[in-house]
């Protein structure tokens, strides 16, 4: 009698039992640069700490291993979210993460890119005052600028997203900011540079709009004429705003509905 009421009470614990959530996968680019793969698997970390029993998976579009394919069919039919850790729109969120979503078993939902987003605005800030920014005097406000420099794309809504993330983040500073592109777009940072110099404005940092150290990033330093500051990398905001994109896309009613560019 004791040994069945205690198989029925097991019964009842385990049909109680909440079933696992999906898996949140972000998806990287890829980057030869090693510290990239490592920045990644560090945010990996901190999102499992923020959220724990929350299955956390890495999936890259190119260059790196797991490739997002092998990383969804491991999952098999299962279900999950995509993450992009991009910036904005582009080919690669519009275009390339849903073909290889198409292609799955799993039960996929894809999130937005993580910009535009108050969270990267305060990333960003935080990553200019650790190299060195001080909120200017108001002299030095007339003479002081950034200088956004991001990847790039040919895909005008791209620019759009980064022009966004660039007004936020002038609002956050109180001085005038300029995107500039590593490829595909104008200006250059040189350009930027060279243009706000003419301006009046010599006072010029570098933010630096890259979710890992890379190529691009390190081009972008390198034409900084003083202040560049560190790529977003795994600063623990970026996981809050990882997992806020993952929660918008589970609100979302239909799976394959896009949570594009939200600012909130």
């Amino acid at each position: 009698m004791t040994a069945h009421l205690m198989n029925r009470n097991s019964s009842s614990r385990r049909g109680t039992r909440r079933p696992a959530p999906p898996a949140l996968v972000l998806v990287g680019h890829g980057s030869r640069d090693p510290r990239a793969l490592s920045t990644v698997r560090t945010l990996m970390e901190r999102i499992r700490e923020l959220r724990p029993g929350l299955p956390v998976h890495l999936g890259h579009i190119e260059l790196n291993e797991p490739l997002l394919p092998d990383t969804l069919a491991a999952l098999g039919t299962g279900d999950a979210v995509l993450v992009p850790l991009l910036l904005s729109r582009g080919h690669h969120v519009k275009r390339d993460i849903p073909e290889v979503a198409a292609a799955s078993s799993a039960h996929v939902r894809i999130a937005g890119p993580l910009g535009p987003h108050p969270l990267l605005v305060e990333t960003l800030y935080e990553r200019l005052v650790e190299a060195g920014w001080r909120t200017p005097d108001a002299v030095e406000r007339r003479t002081s600028a950034v200088v956004l420099a991001a990847a790039g794309s040919r895909d005008p809504d791209a620019a759009v997203d980064t022009r966004h993330t660039a007004r936020l983040l002038a609002n956050r500073l109180g001085v005038p900011v300029v995107p500039a592109y590593a490829s595909a777009a104008t200006p250059t940072v040189t350009d930027a540079v060279r243009a706000l110099t003419a301006r009046g404005r010599p006072r010029i940092a570098v933010a630096s709009y890259f979710t890992a150290p890379g190529r691009f990033a390190t081009q972008c330093t390198a034409a900084a004429p003083g202040l560049a500051a560190a790529p977003l990398g795994s600063h623990p905001t970026m996981a809050r705003l990882a997992l806020h994109r993952y929660d918008q896309a589970m609100a979302t009613p239909t799976s394959s509905q896009h949570t594009l560019a939200a600012t909130a």
